[in-house]
């Protein structure tokens, strides 16, 4: 194997090895995106009240 790895090539290596992590880091990559950039007022209205859901369930 090649001793010198190209950034692109360990990102791959990476995400082969880590492939639960690497996926909670997109969904919450694309979670962001779009509530800065395409969310209304009724999605961050019903997303508020998934999000105090949620906290609640990993609270109690």
């Amino acid at each position: 194997m090649d001793e010198k790895l190209t950034q692109t090539q360990k990102n791959k290596n990476w995400r082969n090895k880590n492939p639960e992590h690497s996926r909670y880091l997109t969904y919450r990559s694309t979670a962001r995106s779009f509530v800065k950039n395409h969310a209304t007022l009724e999605d961050l209205q019903e997303l508020e009240e998934l999000i105090a859901q949620r906290r609640r369930g990993l609270e109690g």
